[in-house]
């Protein structure tokens, strides 16, 4: 009798898809749409400019997918973009619950290129949401960290460890919105807000985290490790 050969096993696959576009970015997107319609009426001249303008609005406010590192000790990033500072810093005065000795300051500049939704950099507990009305300086500057609008949050994990960070508006972000509030519980990773158009994430990293990163490296939010609580510094690591 002849044999009879078991049927392949189906293996999975993997397709890309458009990224989906995060509820905030909606009514922007149906604003440009609508002109560029409206324009056929007036001046349609004006029809491909709008609508290329509605499809840039609706990739920069994309919300993709990511896979984030849920190993303990672990600091991910909350920012997709280029990691122009780490240098040790005092905490701001507005997070006086940071403590008062210094921490490794890890900033993430986003352009208008990147996808602008925040993540938590570690699982935990919301402790502190503080937002602060400012200027609109360059978002890589440094004194834009004291001068610009700008929101902190505090996250304590279950060790009982707080990492802070700080979004902060840049020339052309007008502002900054937050999904989270004090007493939220969240896992590593999950959104918690998004900056329009331009700007910057700060993360503060306890004294005996070791950075992961280097100058020049891009981050993606909640994937990129930026810290390891008592790991070994990458070379290169400039502060």
């Amino acid at each position: 009798m002849p044999s009879i050969d078991p049927p392949e096993t189906a293996q999975p696959t993997v397709k890309w898809h458009f990224p989906a576009m995060h509820p905030e970015g909606r009514r922007y997107v149906i604003i440009v749409a609508v002109a560029a319609v409206l324009s056929l009426l007036i001046w349609n001249v004006l029809f491909w400019p709008l609508a290329f303008l509605a499809l840039g609005v609706a990739a920069f406010f994309r919300d993709p997918i990511r896979v984030t590192p849920k190993n303990d000790g672990l600091v991910v990033a909350p920012a997709d973009g280029l990691i122009t500072m780490i240098q040790p810093v005092m905490p701001p005065p507005e997070l006086a619950i940071l403590g008062t000795t210094p921490l490794i300051r890890v900033s993430i500049f986003m352009s208008v290129f990147d996808v602008h939704v925040n993540r938590t950099p570690i699982a935990g507990t919301i402790r502190q949401v503080v937002y602060i009305s400012g200027k609109f300086l360059n978002a890589d500057l440094d004194k834009a960290s004291e001068e610009n609008e700008r929101q902190h949050i505090v996250v304590e994990g279950k060790d009982g460890r707080l990492i802070g960070f700080t979004q902060i508006a840049g020339l052309v972000a007008r502002r900054i919105v937050a999904f989270v509030k004090e007493g939220d519980m969240l896992a590593v990773g999950q959104r918690v807000g998004l900056i329009r158009f331009g700007s910057r994430v700060d993360v503060f990293l306890p004294a005996d985290t070791v950075p992961q990163v280097v100058l020049g490296q891009r981050a993606i939010a909640g994937e990129t490790v930026l810290g390891k609580i008592g790991g070994e510094a990458m070379s290169g690591i400039t502060q």
